[in-house]
Order: C-alpha cells, then structure tokens, then sequence
C-alpha cells in the first residue's frame, strides 16, 4: 500500500516562503503563457445562498494537481474560516498519487504572490507606498508577499478593525482609511467584493491596482467609471471574464477581449506591460491553478528533502 504525505497549513506554510512563493507564480504565468503547462477551466457547484465549491485542475513539471476549494463569504461570521479544501498533487507521467495538501495556506500564498507578481511586472518605477483595502487572512498574506517583494510603506484598512490593526503591527505600518490606502502607489483589494472599494475619484496617475476579491460574477470592487480609466490586465482572461472583476463590464459589453491583456503574456515577453508612467494599471487576479501548482510543487520538494514534516498515510 502506497503511503502518501498529507502536509497541513502548518507545513505548507513552513515549506514555502513569500519569496519563493513569488517566484514559483511567476514561473507559473510564463510557463503557462508559452504553453508548457495545461489548465482546463474551473469547474463552479453553487451552495447557494452560502458560497460554492470550485474543482481547478493543472498538468506541468511533470506533475498534475486538483484542487476542490471552497469560497462561503460569510464562514466569518460563523467562526469558521471562508476557504477550505484540499489538493491532490499526482505524478502526472505514472498517475500516483504523492501527496495531499491543505489547499487554504496554498491559496494565501499564491493569492498574494500573485499581487506582488503584478508589481513587479506592471507598477510605476519607483512606486513603493502599499494600500491594503481588505486585511484578512488572504490580505494579510497579500501585504506579506509586497513586503518580501521590498514594497512598503503601507497602510492597512478593514471595516473591522482587528485585523488591520494586527496587520499593521507586524508589518511596521499604520491602520489608515478606506480613502488613505486607495491613494498610495500600490493599491490591493482582497475584501467580500459586495460592493465598489475603489472609486474614479481616487484614482491618481502612475498607481497599479491589484484587485483580489472578486471571484464569481455579480462580485466587484471597482467602481465602473474607475475601471474605465485604467490600462487592463488579468491572470487568464476566459476566467476573468466570466467570474472575475471585469466579468460585470464585459457582460455588458464595456469591456472587450482587446482591451485586455495576460499577466503572464507581459511576463513571457509576448505583450506589453506599462506604456507611461502616468497609466494607471489594474491587475483582476481570479486564482489559477496553475498558481497552485507553482506552490503544490515547492511544498512537496521541500518535503522530499526534509525541510519539512508530514503524517504518511496508506490509501
């Protein structure tokens, strides 16, 4: 009987740092970009009116992964965490199975390696002043990646305010308004994305949005005349126009395929990324699986070399 490692939160945060993190998502678009790794479409079941379950599968470096991760908004309410799952990483030239994750500390770490990908690729030269609208456990992940990336100052805002304020103190930033991190050179989002966090007038020349929080459609935290104004990028775009923050604007036609450009196309050398510094550019990240298998892989090395501990089981 085969014994396979099943490596919790814990370990997968052990295994992988948010610079690492940061490196294996970037690996990720351009390998993706180029066509070296496959990704079909993520599968939605709905849970209405509680959430839903997404099915996000991935093939490259020799291995393939599925993810079966849960989004219920309103789980904090309740005490009991918005994302859960797990993930099966497989040998993808025999189908072994080798190992089995915790798919919420994969999801942190490549939900904010994926803002801090975005600043690197598209932000002003010399842009460093951070905004964080959204300060729970992906946003704090979030802000972790920009700061390993060497972003920051920063300014942490929540509706609640212990999380920023938590936020905040690790980092050596302040808790600020909505208004004041929607003003700095790095704008992230990571909030329920019930309704517009980031409005025209706070648009200012030379920012990079990275807008994290809307990941169905119906879901948005940009304002439409905001959106409008800026220089569109996305991580995939059959996703990001069908559940991610354009996917309001391209059903209604504001928003068309030409308009917009991959993040890992910009990387690959294919697209261009920022024309000026005075463009305001905005980042819809949506979450591959291509992302998950970046870090899958980085937490299961780490464990074949003994970095990291994990319970073996027989299946």
């Amino acid at each position: 009987m085969a014994q396979v490692p099943v490596l919790d939160a814990k370990a997968v945060l052990a295994a992988v740092s948010p610079a690492e993190a940061i490196e294996r998502t970037r690996l990720a678009f351009e390998r993706h970009a180029v066509g070296e790794w496959a990704m079909p479409p993520k599968v939605y079941l709905d849970s209405p009116p509680n959430g839903d379950f997404r099915a996000m599968p991935a093939r490259g470096e020799g291995f393939a992964l599925l993810k079966w991760v849960t989004s219920f908004p309103h789980n904090s309410e309740r005490g009991l965490p918005v994302v859960t799952g797990a993930l099966l990483l497989s040998d993808a030239v025999t189908g072994e199975l080798r190992a089995i994750m915790d798919c919420a500390s994969i999801t942190s770490l490549r939900t904010g390696a994926a803002a801090a990908v975005s600043a690197q690729v598209l932000a002003a030269d010399g842009a460093r002043s951070v905004g964080m609208i959204g300060c729970g456990v992906n946003g704090a992940w979030a802000a972790r990646c920009l700061a390993a990336a060497g972003y920051g100052f920063g300014v942490c805002a929540d509706t609640r305010p212990e999380p920023a304020g938590a936020l905040a103190a690790e980092l050596g930033w302040r808790v600020g308004a909505r208004s004041e991190a929607a003003a700095q050179d790095l704008v992230v989002t990571v909030t329920p994305a019930e309704q517009a966090v980031i409005l025209a007038s706070d648009l200012r020349a030379g920012q990079h949005l990275a807008v994290l929080g809307a990941d169905v459609r119906g879901k948005c935290e940009v304002e439409l005349a905001a959106l409008q104004r800026c220089r569109l990028f996305c991580d995939e775009w059959q996703q990001a126009a069908g559940g991610g923050e354009l996917a309001g604007a391209v059903a209604d036609g504001v928003v068309t395929r030409d308009r917009v450009t991959q993040l890992g196309d910009v990387i690959a050398g294919r697209s261009e990324g920022r024309r000026s510094a005075e463009e305001v550019t905005l980042f819809d990240s949506t979450g591959l699986a291509i992302q998950d298998l970046g870090i899958a892989t980085a937490a299961y090395e780490a464990w074949r070399e003994g970095r990291v501990e994990a319970v073996e089981v027989g299946l």
